[in-house]
């Protein structure tokens, strides 16, 4: 079985227009950007063939390749990481069993989820799609619920079936709790959309044909495609075995992976 990981890398974000090339301290105090971060992530994986960084901006082609990344350009009609991955899939001429898209604004992502995420993959031969999946505790609980209150987009969550099938992701929090889990080391009923896909090719090749639906463009969430699409998209549960997991979503997220870099003594 051969797999692929793909980054997929745009300079403009809406929330956050550079955010791949936002500079990040860690444990040495030496500033790396964002997408060589998530770059190193994808390195400690193991079982992957290729790992290649996609993006349609000459400005993050020259710092990827600067660090000694593979990089693949893909056009600025991309509307999201799937359809990016999709391009950079085609331009590759295939060749793959499985795509990981490791979104580039996840440098935290242990090894051990994308590990866990390919399995599950192929342990559900029905699903063409699949991700991960963590248990919130209180304490994430409370900062998603914090964010939204702020008016911030924090992490996504997803309620799924008995069979872990994904039901519905959201930038809301879900389901709702009312306020009565909130003990900061207890897990919680929330799961935490870890923003990591894993698709079998002919899904991902689909995609891109398919038109955005209300959901999707409600939510500004790719993986709604493919539930609007009725395709099934698998959750994998995964274990942080201690370590805080954060996207980079907001300028004021910066202090905080950067907090977190140095906790796990990463440089």
């Amino acid at each position: 079985m051969k797999t692929l990981i793909v980054i997929p890398a745009r300079y403009a974000s809406t929330r956050y227009p550079g955010k791949a090339l936002a500079p990040l301290r860690g444990a040495s105090g030496v500033a790396k950007p964002l997408i060589q971060r998530s770059w190193e992530a994808a390195q400690e994986v193991q079982g992957i063939d290729r790992v290649v960084v996609a993006t349609d901006d000459a400005r993050i082609s020259e710092v990827a390749q600067g660090f000694g990344a593979d990089v693949v350009m893909t056009s600025s009609d991309c509307q999201n990481g799937t359809e990016r991955c999709a391009e950079a899939l085609d331009a590759l001429g295939g060749g793959f069993d499985v795509v990981v898209n490791l979104q580039g604004d996840a440098p935290l992502t242990p090894h051990w989820f994308i590990e866990d995420l390919v399995q599950g993959l192929m342990a559900h031969p029905t699903a063409e799609v699949a991700t991960p999946v963590l248990r919130a505790d209180g304490r994430a609980l409370m900062g998603f619920q914090d964010d939204r209150r702020a008016g911030r987009v924090g992490g996504t969550t997803v309620v799924f079936g008995a069979e872990g099938k994904a039901l519905y992701f959201s930038k809301e929090v879900i389901p709702y709790t009312g306020g009565s889990e909130t003990a900061p080391n207890s897990p919680t009923s929330v799961f935490h959309h870890v923003g990591v896909y894993a698709y079998r090719p002919s899904a991902l090749a689909a995609y891109p044909r398919w038109a955005p639906g209300p959901l999707e463009t409600l939510e500004g969430l790719e993986q709604l495609r493919f539930l609007e699409r009725e395709r099934p998209v698998q959750c994998i549960e995964v274990d942080a075995k201690g370590r805080q997991f954060w996207e980079l979503n907001n300028p004021e997220d910066v202090p905080r992976i950067e907090e977190m870099l140095r906790g796990m003594q990463v440089d």
